[in-house]
C-alpha cells in the first residue's frame, strides 16, 4: 500500500507554521517509505496547518490544527496503521461540510495537487485540454475555441463580468501579427486573496488557461501581471512556467503545432488602479499606473499599442476545464444571466474564513450561514461588504439575494472580484464606509479632479463625523459628492468610489443620523463618540478598575461608589474588561 502525507503550505498554512510542521514530518518519517509532499491552500483557512494523509491514492485522513509536537504522534500512526491517536486532531463533519457544499472548477486542484510538480498538475488533467486543441487528428481552430466559451457563458471573473469570448473575439478579430495575451493578477481588494490562492495552489491550471487564450487571439506572448506583495505566488509561478517550458508546453511550435506563445512574469508595485486594465498597460509599459481614455479599446490598441486581452486569473482557471468539459456543462450551472461558478474569499466576523467557490445562483445566506457557518464569537449578522472598495453593504433584510451580477447589482453592491467582508453587530457602518473611501482616496492615481479631490472629501466628512463632529447637511452633501464622483471619474476606481458611502446611507442611514445628531456611535467603535460610566448601584469599591486605568481618570473611595472623569478618559475599555460585577458600561 501506497501511504502519502501533505502539508498545506499556501500563504495562510506557511503563516499558521506549516513549514514547521512539514519540517518536523520529515524528521519523524525519516527512512519510512511513507512519501511527504507540499500542496497549496484547499480553502479552509481557519483550520490551518492541514495535513491530509492518502492511501492508495484515496483521502483516509484530514488533520486540523496541526502542531510540530504532534508531527511524531502522527508519523506513529500512519506507519503502524492504528489512528486512533489520530481523533483529536481529526477535522470535524460540521467543518468538512465547508467543502461538501461547494461545486470546484476554478479551485478543483488547489489543495490537492502538488503546485510545484508539473507531473502532479498533469495527473489531475493539466494541459490535456491544450494539447488536445493543437491535436493534428481531433483538434480545434482558434474560432471553435471562441465558439467554446461563448456558449459556455463565461463572463470576466474580475469584477466587471463582461462576456470573455466577445473580447477574446475582439482581440482576434483586430488586425495585426502582433498580439498580446495578459493576466491580471493585481488583486488589491482588501480581503480578497482568491487570486494569489490559485497561483499558490494551482498555477499550470493559469498557464494553460492563458495558452488556450493566446492561442485564441493569435498572440504570441503571454504577461502575467502580479502584485510583488504575492512572493510565494511569483516563486511557484516563476517554477511552473520553468517546468511548462521544458515539458513543450511553452515557446517555439508547441506539441509540434505552428503554435508558439513565451511566457513572462510582470511584478507591479501594488497599486490598486493597476487593477484597472489600462492602467495595468500603463504599468506594464513602464510608465505610471493610470488608466487611459477609451475608445479604443485594449482589443484594439492595448499593450504597446498593440491588439491585447487581459482578463484575471479565476477566469483564466477556468478555461481548461470548459474546454474539457464542454461549454454546456459549465452553462448548466448558475442563472440565466450568470454562468458557472464564482470563488469567493470569506473573511470578517465569521466562522470559517477561506475560499469557497459556488454556483452562481446560490444565496448570500447560504454562502454565509451554510458554508461559513455564520458569525463567529455569538455575534449577529449585520452586513455583508461585496466587491470590496468597490461594491457596497448588504444589509440582514437582504441576506437571501441570489448571487449573479444583476441581482447583486440591483442592492447597490458589486460582484466584484469576489471579496466577502462579514460584519455583525459590533461594526460601524459609518466607519466602516470611511475606511474603504480611506483606502480608495489613498490608491487614487490623480488623473482626473473627480477621483483625486471627490474622494478626499468624502473622506474628510465621513471622518469628521466618527470624530462627533458631524453636523446638518453631511448626509445630503456626502450623496451629492458621491453622485458627483460616480459620474465624473475617468475609470472604475472613481466611478464605484462611492458605493460603499451610497449603500451604507440606503441601509443604514440610521447610524448616521446618530452618529451626527445624537453624537453616538450605536456600534459602540467610535471612540471619540464612546463614554464610560459606573453605575453607583452596582460599584462595590473594589477598586480594580481605578487600579488598571491607564490615565487614572477613576476615583472613589475603598468600598465606595467609584466614578470616571470624562475629560480625562481615553476610552480604552480597561475599566470594563476588569470589572467583576458588571458596573461599568459604555454609551
Amino acid at each position: 500500500m501506497s501511504i502519502r502525507i501533505a502539508v498545506g503550505k499556501g500563504s495562510c498554512g506557511i503563516a499558521a507554521g506549516a513549514q514547521k510542521v512539514y519540517d518536523g514530518l520529515e524528521q519523524a518519517l525519516s527512512g519510512s517509505d511513507i512519501s511527504l509532499g507540499t500542496v497549496g491552500c484547499i480553502g479552509m483557512c481557519w483550520l490551518e496547518p492541514i495535513v491530509d494523509v492518502y492511501e492508495n491514492g484515496r483521502l483516509t485522513e484530514r488533520l486540523v490544527h496541526v502542531e510540530p509536537q504532534h508531527t511524531k504522534i502522527i508519523a506513529e500512526a500512519v506507519q503502524s496503521g492504528d489512528h486512533a491517536a489520530l481523533a483529536p486532531l481529526r477535522i470535524s463533519d460540521d467543518d468538512s461540510s465547508f467543502l461538501t457544499k461547494q461545486t470546484r472548477i476554478a479551485l478543483r486542484n488547489c489543495g490537492i495537487i502538488d503546485p510545484e510538480s508539473i507531473e502532479s498538475a498533469k495527473a489531475a488533467g493539466g494541459y490535456s485540454a491544450i494539447t488536445r486543441i493543437l491535436s493534428q487528428e481531433n483538434g480545434m481552430t482558434p474560432e471553435a475555441v471562441i465558439e467554446c466559451i461563448k456558449v459556455s457563458g463565461l463572463a470576466g471573473r474580475g469584477g466587471a463580468g463582461f462576456p470573455t469570448w466577445f473580447k477574446w473575439n475582439a482581440a482576434r478579430q483586430s488586425p495585426g501579427d502582433e498580439k498580446y495575451l495578459i493576466c491580471n493578477a493585481d488583486e488589491g481588494d482588501p480581503g480578497a486573496f482568491m487570486d494569489r490562492a490559485v497561483i499558490e495552489s494551482d498555477p499550470h491550471t493559469l498557464i494553460e488557461g492563458m495558452l488556450i487564450g493566446a492561442y485564441a487571439i493569435g498572440a504570441q506572448e503571454a504577461i502575467v501581471y502580479v502584485r510583488a506583495e504575492y512572493p510565494l505566488a511569483i516563486k511557484r509561478l516563476e517554477l511552473a512556467i520553468a517546468q511548462a517550458r521544458e515539458a513543450g508546453y511553452i515557446g517555439k511550435n508547441i506539441l509540434g503545432s505552428d503554435f508558439s506563445c513565451e511566457f513572462r512574469i510582470k511584478a507591479g508595485a501594488g497599486a490598486f488602479v493597476c487593477g484597472e486594465e489600462t492602467a495595468l498597460i500603463e504599468s506594464l509599459e513602464g510608465q505610471r499606473g493610470m488608466p487611459r481614455l477609451k475608445p479604443p479599446f485594449p482589443a484594439q490598441s492595448g499593450y504597446w499599442q498593440k491588439p491585447s486581452n487581459i482578463n484575471n486569473v479565476e477566469t483564466y482557471a477556468n478555461v481548461a476545464w470548459i474546454i474539457t468539459n464542454g461549454g454546456e456543462a459549465f452553462a448548466a450551472m448558475g442563472t440565466e444571466d450568470s454562468k458557472g461558478t464564482k470563488v469567493f474569499a470569506l473573511t470578517g466576523k465569521i466562522r470559517r474564513g477561506g475560499l469557497v467557490e459556488i454556483p452562481m445562483g446560490m444565496t448570500l445566506r447560504q454562502v454565509i450561514f451554510d458554508i461559513g457557518g455564520g458569525i463567529r464569537d455569538g455575534g449577529k449578522f449585520k452586513a455583508v461588504q461585496m466587491g470590496g472598495p468597490s461594491g457596497g453593504c448588504i444589509p440582514e433584510s437582504l441576506l437571501d439575494t441570489v448571487i449573479d451580477y444583476k441581482k447583486l447589482a440591483a442592492t447597490g453592491a458589486i460582484m466584484g472580484s469576489g471579496g466577502m467582508v462579514v460584519m455583525d453587530d459590533s461594526t460601524c457602518m459609518v466607519n466602516m464606509a470611511k475606511f474603504f473611501l480611506d483606502f480608495t482616496a489613498k490608491e487614487s492615481c490623480g488623473k482626473c479632479v473627480h477621483c483625486r479631490i471627490g474622494t478626499k472629501r468624502l473622506q474628510e466628512i465621513l471622518t469628521r463625523i466618527v470624530e462627533g463632529k458631524g453636523k446638518e447637511g453631511d448626509i445630503e452633501l456626502l450623496e451629492e459628492l458621491c453622485n458627483a464622483v460616480r459620474d465624473g471619474a475617468l475609470c472604475g476606481l472613481g466611478q464605484t468610489a462611492p458605493n460603499p458611502v451610497l449603500s451604507t446611507l440606503r441601509y443604514f442611514r440610521d447610524e448616521f443620523k446618530a452618529h451626527i445628531r445624537e453624537h453616538r456611535c450605536p456600534a459602540h467603535t467610535c471612540t471619540e463618540l464612546l463614554q464610560y460610566r459606573i453605575d453607583p448601584q452596582k460599584c462595590k469599591g473594589c477598586t480594580a478598575c481605578a487600579r488598571k486605568c491607564p490615565v487614572t481618570a477613576i476615583s472613589g473611595a475603598v468600598k465606595e461608589p467609584h466614578e470616571i472623569n470624562a475629560r480625562v478618559c481615553i476610552k480604552c475599555g480597561q475599566c470594563m474588561s476588569v470589572c467583576k460585577f458588571g458596573a461599568v458600561s459604555v454609551t
